[in-house]
């Protein structure tokens, strides 16, 4: 299971200034409860912080945590979007999962918090 307890924070070094903190992490895996077969995507995850940041490995281990967890691909995407909002406090959050193309279909995700 994923354990968002991983997450670390430092605090925001500009808090006053409203910017967008971008990452994307090519090499996230899941799996298809379905099927059992793996799920692949390329995660960006990008925030206008308020009081505190993520760090980035911790960030890491926290998105490779989902690489035997049988999760749909929505439900990925929003358990990641709700786990960092509560972790990060944040002004605005997004999360987009792009899946690797199984079955004839790409999907893509987004999630928006607050929404």
């Amino acid at each position: 299971m994923s354990d968002s307890k991983i997450l670390e924070t430092f605090p925001n070094p500009a808090p006053s200034r409203d910017y967008i903190i971008e990452h994307t992490h090519h090499e996230f895996t899941s799996v298809c409860p379905m099927t059992g077969h793996p799920d692949f995507a390329t995660i960006t995850v990008r925030y206008v912080a308020d009081k505190i940041c993520v760090e980035l490995k911790s960030l890491k281990y926290y998105v490779l945590s989902y690489r035997n967890v049988g999760i749909y691909q929505e439900h990925a995407t929003a358990r990641l979007a709700q786990d960092l909002f509560k972790a990060l406090g944040p002004k605005r959050l997004s999360i987009r999962t792009i899946y690797n193309m199984r079955g004839g279909f790409d999907t893509t995700c987004t999630v928006s918090l607050p929404g």
